[in-house]
């Protein structure tokens, strides 16, 4: 499977692709205020890529739970400094974290090469930006929005319903211009989901392969390994190691994490463990072992 990021081709049949993440905002719940200066943000996004991180996610809005928006003009003010000090060449693949199309058009037209939507599509401009740029999408599921996600979230078979939601999704970016082999899908583990949501839909991950598109996941420090663990966000490595490794062995292709170097040793020993499984004809679809005839 090739995922095609403008200029940039990735090719995930070689092993999963670890996005680092930079939020330049100052109320992200893990990092927020760490890297508001640019040139620390700057800073960061090279060490992520050299500790193995072969894109890298830049966010100027938080989307934790309870958060508000931030309007395009002061996502851009946050951004702009940080990609002039990267567009002078050596750094990796770059992302925007944004579900506005403005700050989108102004990021691709800066370099940025990836736009990861959280809303999916939300904004009716966005899958005409992406397809007009030729960039890559991360197209991911939310119920509700970041203010009000996690008030009540409920579903009656959430894999089946996210699933659901991603086929829409791509089908509309489809219509939209943007090329298959552009599209990358994020179940959204902690947006609009409850504990037991997100340890099912990390359990079910194979289901979510039907579309054909790329797997992104995103588990790094989040409230559901806090719950499950009893710990605050920078205590939660261990945790999201493993919910990271059993995910790229059940199917995930990109995972987006803040902790790059301890996420590439933990995939070196996944994804060899998937990539023998494969060898073998060996698949996991609905959780059961079972051999592939073909």
């Amino acid at each position: 499977m090739i995922w095609r990021c403008r200029d940039r081709s990735f090719d995930l049949d070689e092993g999963p692709l670890m996005m680092g993440i930079v939020n330049v905002t100052p109320d992200s719940f893990s990092d927020g205020g760490r890297h508001l200066d640019p040139e620390a943000a700057a800073a960061r996004v090279r060490e992520l890529a050299a500790e193995g991180a072969a894109l890298v996610d830049l966010g100027a809005e938080s989307t934790r739970p309870n958060s508000v928006p931030v309007p395009a003009a002061e996502q851009w003010r946050r951004l702009e400094p940080v990609l002039e000090r990267l567009a002078t060449g050596g750094s990796p693949c770059l992302s925007v974290d944004t579900a506005s199309a403005e700050v989108a058009d102004r990021a691709l037209g800066a370099g940025v090469q990836v736009v990861n939507d959280v809303t999916g599509l939300g904004d009716p401009g966005m899958a005409g930006v992406v397809a007009r740029h030729g960039a890559g999408l991360v197209i991911m599921h939310i119920q509700g929005d970041p203010a009000t996600m996690q008030l009540d979230p409920h579903y009656g078979d959430v894999t089946r319903e996210v699933l659901e939601h991603l086929r829409d999704r791509v089908d509309r970016a489809l219509a939209a211009g943007i090329s298959g082999d552009r599209i990358a899908i994020d179940p959204g583990i902690g947006f609009g989901k409850g504990l037991a949501h997100n340890l099912e839909l990390l359990a079910r991950l194979g289901e979510l392969r039907e579309p054909g598109r790329p797997i992104v996941i995103g588990v790094s420090r989040k409230s559901f390994l806090g719950r499950r663990l009893d710990l605050p966000a920078d205590q939660r490595l261990e945790g999201g190691l493993a919910a990271t490794a059993i995910a790229v062995y059940l199917g995930a292709d990109i995972v987006r994490t803040h902790d790059v170097a301890a996420t590439r040793r933990a995939l070196a020993i996944a994804g060899g463990i998937r990539a023998a499984r494969r060898s073998r004809g060996w698949k996991s679809g609905t959780g059961s072992d079972t051999m592939d005839a073909s």
